[in-house]
């Protein structure tokens, strides 16, 4: 009710405006300078020295503080995540225009021409010359909007967060950074930026439940794009050598701390290398954000550093099992042995579930955890890798790593299967675990096989997350801190 008195009050004041001959939803303003350039310039002068110099400015942004003394007025604005304060004063801007001031509301926008001073109490200030207003703000800024903690109100009222809380720009400003400087990165190596459909005939390329929706005109079902992979690989045998997307994914799944069913990814592919070759890629590329965007490779995450120096662990994928639990190697071979060992680590396992489902499971639940540095984990098995190329020296792994930092998968790399037969055979048991009851299993796409069949050259691919990546790179836990505007259940 309170609130809705202090609408009804503003509305008020917003007739007063219009009678006064404002506009109170004005049109264009010229702005020539910014708060944070003006700080950044000016924001250590004494009083002597902005005296002499006389500095002229016009800025505009969001009032955030409001003191009114009489004929006088001190307001704060924000403008991004910059905050200056402005002085107004009835001699200096004439009794018409400070009668403007007397409608000001926090929230409400407005315009101003002044001279740079310093205040008795020695604060970098504006003082008006001129004032336009430019917005009128119908609902107060939450009561504790300079602190504003509420997660729900946070994430749901992204806009509410980033008035409240100007450290959350950065956040998002280091997200774009950090996606500019990986464009930078492999547009100067060679790689063509494309785009591919975000609406697919089949799901694939991942593991994963897709969205579903059905085109009108077609009379068909269509599913968002659980992943690029299989028509990133189709430009491999149209000739592109090396070819990137920065791309959107959907996958219908539960939400986390560390997932959201639409979520940014970077996929590459390079022609003529295999998964070692990214390796080395993907250590050069993190150093690069690191001293790009955050003028270090060491960074502070969760009350850890974690190191991003090269070159980073190597751990195969069940000597990290074997290691991390002291098992004894009869668990990789032996799904009785597998099932007794999870039980004995306190490991939820489906008793009827096949040796690398519980083997997988154990890798999560045990191994994950201590996967704190950079670390590559390496030659997974070919049931958990159905798109990867088999080791020469073991088929029944493959050539593939995934990268973990701060104990969560941030990659995914392997050399491309280019072999259409196998493939064939691999997408085949795929669609019988569907038909057993995996949602996620893939389906045969008869169209990315023929394309196999015309011939692609030995590839290897690489999927990392970005707004993994940006959780990181930010030291934020939860996922929706890096999401403008995270996935929710519908407000009551």
């Amino acid at each position: 009710m309170e609130d809705n008195d202090q609408r009804l009050q503003r509305i008020k004041k917003l007739e007063t405006l219009r009678q006064l001959g404002v506009q109170p939803y004005g049109t264009r303003f010229e702005v020539k300078d910014r708060a944070g350039d003006l700080i950044r310039l000016h924001g250590r002068k004494s009083k002597e020295t902005l005296e002499q110099e006389r500095i002229e400015c016009t800025l505009a942004g969001r009032i955030v503080a409001l003191r009114r003394f009489g004929k006088a007025a001190f307001a704060v604005l924000q403008d991004g995540a910059d905050r200056l304060q402005v002085y107004l004063k009835k001699d200096l801007l004439g009794e018409q225009t400070y009668r403007i001031c007397e409608e000001l509301d926090l929230g409400d926008w407005i315009g101003v021409t002044g001279r740079l001073f310093r205040t008795k109490t020695n604060e970098f200030t504006v003082e008006v010359r001129s004032l336009t207003f430019l917005s009128k703000a119908l609902r107060p800024l939450p009561e504790k909007w300079h602190g504003l903690t509420d997660v729900e109100t946070r994430y749901r009222q992204r806009y509410v967060d980033l008035i409240a809380n100007p450290s959350v720009h950065e956040i998002f400003i280091t997200r774009s950074r950090i996606i500019a400087a990986i464009r930078s990165f492999l547009i100067e190596r060679g790689f063509l930026e494309v785009e591919t459909p975000m609406m697919h005939p089949i799901p694939g390329g991942a593991t994963a439940k897709p969205f579903v929706t059905h085109h009108n005109a077609l009379g068909m079902d269509l599913y968002l794009r659980i992943a690029p992979e299989l028509y990133l690989k189709r430009l491999i045998v149209g000739g592109f050598p090396r070819v990137f997307e920065i791309n959107r994914n959907f996958r219908n799944e539960g939400i986390s701390t560390i997932h959201n069913p639409e979520f940014t990814m970077l996929e590459f592919y390079v022609a003529f290398a295999d998964y070692t070759d990214l390796m080395g890629l993907t250590e050069e590329l993190f150093v690069r954000l690191g001293r790009e965007v955050l003028g270090r490779t060491v960074i502070d995450y969760q009350g850890r550093q974690i190191d991003l120096t090269p070159p980073w662990r190597r751990w195969s994928y069940h000597q990290a099992i074997l290691e991390v639990n002291k098992l004894d190697e009869s668990v990789l071979r032996d799904r009785s042995s597998a099932l007794a060992a999870a039980k004995q680590l306190g490991v939820e396992v489906d008793p009827n579930a096949p040796l690398a489902a519980v083997l997988n499971e154990m890798f999560e639940e045990t191994v994950e955890p201590h996967l704190q540095q950079p670390t590559f984990i390496t030659d997974y098995p070919i049931e958990l890798s159905p798109l990867a190329r088999r080791k020469d020296s073991d088929p029944t792994l493959t050539d593939r790593f995934e990268l973990y930092i701060a104990g969560r998968e941030i990659a995914n790399a392997f050399s491309e299967l280019n072999d259409p037969l196998d493939q064939r055979r691999r997408f085949e048991a795929q669609a019988s675990q569907r038909v057993a009851g995996d949602e996620e299993a893939h389906l045969v796409d008869e169209d990315f096989l023929r394309a196999l069949e015309y011939g692609m050259p030995p590839t290897a691919g690489e999927g990392i997350g970005i707004d993994r990546l940006v959780m990181l790179f930010t030291n934020q836990a939860s996922i929706r801190d890096v999401v403008l505007f995270p996935q929710l259940k519908p407000e009551k």
